[in-house]
């Protein structure tokens, strides 16, 4: 497993909060970002960051995810997620995570993933849904 990661290799990303990303449940006027939104968006950086610097037929799955979402971001503000590799550990990548919207540090904490061969893991995927019945 050769890869282009190091302890301090950053990747920040900056979207927009658009209405998918928020609840709705306090109506209409008071949407704000979902924290099960913010934690797909805080994966999908860290994956493509390794993504980035891995061989073809490698990916990464998440493992754990352990945030603190610190402060509400409206719909239609910007958000910026920076992903910093803190730890490298054989196969296993932890990252420190921030967030932050144009007023508030909106989220900070930890997230891991786990580099995996594409092949290998379709191949036991496809043999539990065999024994699940789901072939």
């Amino acid at each position: 497993m050769a890869t282009d990661l190091s302890v301090g290799t950053s990747l920040g990303r900056s979207l927009k909060v658009d209405v998918g990303r928020t609840i709705d449940f306090m109506g209409d006027d008071c949407r704000v970002y979902a924290t099960p939104s913010l934690i797909r968006d805080i994966e999908h950086a860290c994956r493509d960051l390794i993504f980035e610097r891995t061989p073809d037929g490698q990916d990464s799955v998440g493992t754990v995810v352990s945030i603190t979402h610190l402060a509400p971001t409206l719909l239609d503000m910007e958000v910026e997620i920076t992903v910093t590799i803190a730890e490298l550990d054989g196969r296993k990548v932890v990252f420190e995570v921030v967030a932050n919207d144009p007023v508030d540090l909106i989220c900070k904490g930890r997230h891991e993933r786990f580099i995996v061969d594409v092949a290998k893991t379709r191949s036991r995927l496809l043999a539990k849904a065999e024994k699940a019945g789901k072939s």
